[in-house]
């Protein structure tokens, strides 16, 4: 029977559990789950010591009991969680117990092959094994992509009636690995119904501060953080955290001050840092914080706040008049589709309306198809559009990200079937000022069906910030009189109710000539009333033009600084430019059109060599991709994507070469060799490598996961590779990492070693004898081009 958990006060997490083993004895590259069913008493001795030092809630052995990571090991995923659990619970007495889901290893759609639907089933197990032996609580922790934080929360909030926490882990640039900012991160978790939420594991507490803050900002639930003993360095061959527990407490202390309310310790963190910890708590009390409440909608890697500046709703993803979108949709040519997102955000919108709904079709399949495709290649938050409930949270289900839902109205029965929809995925709603009457014509009606909405709203626990009304635009050739009162009822939905605005704007001009001309104007006159967020054709420079000038106009634009950028060059002559096609294959790979790049590749074949294509197009892309995830401007599943293009090209390369024999060179550039190494099951950060190099032009040998040393070693001399790549991401397997770098010196003496993963860093890598660190993957193509080219050392 599982224990109430109160929220409203201090709670002080565990700390490490990998430190621990290895400090008990644990060798490297031993399972420690393994030990739940071999060696209880060790992990129960682990869990006294840390309610001992004063911790409220333990933590269970099951960071890695998941279907794939316990594959072929031998062990049975449910015996390994109830036995965690019991374990923890005959250590934790009157203490909390906390079920420990950690990411499941697999890189998830679209950049991997995991669905979200099995993420979904695999977290399921987990839960459904944990609840059921008692735990108290669920911890999902060390997310690095938000996508599958969602799964595990909804697989956690469906399967149990425990309350949910949530972690993620940052990187040292203020982003997860796939790119989430803290905003985001808060933004989308937050209105997933869990208790907490927060960060863990990467980073040392000093180096946490400053996200915390920003975490503090502006979530509305506890939130947690459990830091690092600082990052980890070597001392000899023994792995050594800097942050003692004094420096820990000390940390956590402002934390706490700050405004966090459940702290603890992740690796490195020892029960003498918990026991600082709690003390150092002595004395203060939880601090109310003042956040900041905004309308905002977010993709996995970019959040849109509405107000102030506006914002663009591109309508081009919507059959309704669209006859060449209609025939895309029957054909089922998701190209198109992906087509007219990239060009919508190329011309300036900022979020995406997804309609695809016509009679003819199962639009629940092409719904959850076509927000899986377009998430893969524009980072912009997404608008599900439909009349159909089902429709709709099918979509919002599989978003990755805060959506918004177009639409709820006034009526009674569509108010008690899209609440409970938009409470449960956290989204933002559109209210259309209509009811079982119809539209009203007067502005004053609107405002009360919008109250009466917002009111609504209310008693689903949806607060008014979550929904933005849309007061109806009428066409001016049918419903001239009323055109005015849609811009009055905007006005007073701003004046009197405060919530942000949305008007389907090209709506006025059906059946009128000259319709930019009109959308334009009444644009301006909506604008100028206070609307927030138009859906509108961002293609049409006229209506983009006004939007812009609006914003300086209204000083939104601070020093007209994007009006400049955008006009500034407009009186300059246009580029020459002789060869298009270059152009748009460049762009192609960069947006990661994966299968328009295939039709592309075979015309240029008819022009140019496949050789040529490679040097002077292919990689020069791909070269323009890594720049951009250097300087931040893209994260990785962009980055994933683009390799992921490059390498349909190279499928329809190699076909040509095939046929064609005159070519006096073969693509590769050389052979590589990657593996990770003895005792670690993680490979996430090596397949991601694999897929750059291979579309790089490199022959990747990728050994896969838990790699013997002789193994490795016997395959670089095999397929004499000049340079192999080491991945660890577990501080208990550096040891084995080591000894495979030895052993390639002695037997491989011309083998250039590069070795990356979360637990080293440049200081780390020299130490044990690796001649580069590569600290993502793109520096792994850096360092093959230098070896490649005779670079042997840094």
């Amino acid at each position: 029977m599982s224990r109430n958990v109160d929220f409203n006060k201090f709670l002080v997490f565990d700390g490490a559990m990998g430190t621990m083993l290895q400090a008990c004895g644990m060798k490297a590259g031993e399972l420690s789950e393994r030990y739940n069913i071999e060696k209880p008493e060790v992990i129960e001795k682990i869990h006294r010591a840390y309610i001992d030092a004063g911790a409220d809630v333990i933590t269970t052995n099951t960071f890695g009991a998941n279907r794939y990571k316990l594959n072929d090991t031998g062990l049975n995923l449910n015996d390994v969680i109830t036995r965690a659990v019991e374990v923890a619970t005959k250590a934790a007495k009157d203490k909390l117990v906390a079920l420990d889901v950690g990411p499941l290893g697999q890189l998830m759609e679209p950049y991997g092959s995991l669905s979200f639907e099995e993420a979904y089933e695999a977290f399921k197990e987990q839960v459904l094994a944990g609840a059921l032996a008692g735990a108290d609580i669920i911890i999902i922790e060390t997310m690095s992509d938000i996508y599958e934080a969602k799964a595990a929360i909804l697989a956690a909030r469906e399967n149990s009636n425990l309350p949910i926490i949530c972690t993620m882990t940052f990187q040292e640039d203020g982003r997860t690995l796939t790119g989430t900012d803290p905003l985001t991160m808060v933004n989308i978790l937050q209105n997933l119904g869990i208790a907490a939420l927060g960060i863990n594991c990467s980073l040392g507490p000093k180096e946490m501060m400053p996200l915390v803050h920003e975490v503090l900002k502006y979530s509305r639930i506890p939130v947690i953080v459990q830091p690092n003993a600082g990052l980890p360095k070597m001392a000899g061959s023994e792995t050594i955290f800097e942050i003692t527990p004094e420096m820990f407490a000390a940390y956590g202390r402002q934390m706490a001050e700050a405004g966090v309310r459940i702290l603890g310790g992740c690796c490195g963190t020892t029960p003498e840092h918990i026991r600082e910890l709690k003390n150092a708590l002595i004395g203060l009390k939880p601090v109310k914080t003042h956040i900041e409440r905004i309308t905002a909608a977010s993709s996995s890697t970019c959040t849109v706040t509405l107000g102030g500046e506006v914002k663009i709703i591109g309508e081009r993803i919507n059959p309704t008049g669209k006859k060449k979108l209609k025939e895309a949709l029957m054909k089922d040519d998701m190209d198109y589709i992906l087509r007219e997102a990239v060009d919508q955000k190329d011309n300036g919108a900022h979020i995406l309306d997804v309609n695809v709904g016509i009679p003819e079709m199962d639009e629940e399949t092409v719904m959850v198809r076509a927000i899986k495709e377009i998430q893969g290649i524009v980072n912009l938050p997404l608008q599900i559009d439909s009349v159909k409930p089902k429709v709709i949270e099918a979509g919002v289900r599989v978003c990755n990200g805060r959506p918004i839902i177009n639409s709820v109205n006034g009526e009674d029965k569509v108010m008690e079937t899209i609440f409970p929809i938009v409470k449960k995925y956290g989204c933002l709603v559109v209210a259309l000022t209509l009811d079982d009457g119809g539209i009203p014509k007067t502005a004053e009606e609107r405002l009360k069906i919008a109250e009466k909405i917002i009111k609504r709203a209310g008693e689903y626990g949806i607060p008014k910030e979550d929904i933005i009304v849309d007061c109806l635009v009428l066409t001016a050739s049918a419903q001239q009189k009323e055109v005015k009162e849609t811009i009055r009822a905007v006005r007073l939905v701003k004046e009197k109710l405060g919530v942000m605005t949305t008007l389907g704007v090209s709506n006025v001009s059906f059946g009128l000539p000259a319709r930019s001309l009109l959308n334009r104007t009444f644009l301006a006159a909506a604008l100028s009333a206070g609307l927030d967020a138009p859906i509108m054709n961002p293609m049409d420079a006229d209506m983009r033009d006004t939007v812009r000038a609006f914003n300086v106009l209204w000083n939104h634009d601070k020093d007209s600084k994007e009006y400049i950028n955008a006009y500034a060059d407009s009186k300059a002559k246009p580029e020459n430019n002789d060869n298009k096609t270059n152009k748009d294959l460049k762009k192609i790979i960069i947006d990661g059109l994966k299968e328009e790049v295939k039709e592309t590749v075979r015309e240029f074949l008819k022009e140019f060599k496949a050789l040529e294509i490679v040097d002077n197009y292919l990689i020069p892309a791909l070269d323009i991709v890594g720049e951009k995830y250097e300087k931040g401007e893209i994260f990785l599943p962009q980055l994933i994507l683009s390799a992921e293009t490059v390498k349909n090209a190279f499928e329809v390369i190699k076909e040509d070469i095939m046929k064609n024999s005159s070519h006096d060179r073969a693509i590769n550039k050389g052979n590589i060799v990657i593996a990770t190494v003895k005792g670690d099951i993680h490979d996430i950060g090596k397949n991601i490598a694999k897929i750059l190099l291979e579309n790089y032009g490199f022959q990747v040998y990728d050994l896969g996961k838990d790699v013997p040393t002789e193994k490795i070693v016997g395959k670089v001399k095999e397929v004499k590779a000049p340079l192999v790549g080491l991945s660890a991401l577990m501080t208990t397997t550096v040891q084995s990492m080591e000894e495979t770098i030895k052993a390639l010196k002695l037997h491989c003496p011309d083998c250039v070693v590069m070795a990356g993963g979360a637990v080293l860093n440049e200081n780390y890598a020299n130490m044990i004898g690796a001649d580069f660190y590569v600290k993502d993957a793109r520096d792994s193509v850096k360092v093959a081009e230098m070896v490649i080219n005779g670079v042997k050392k840094n």
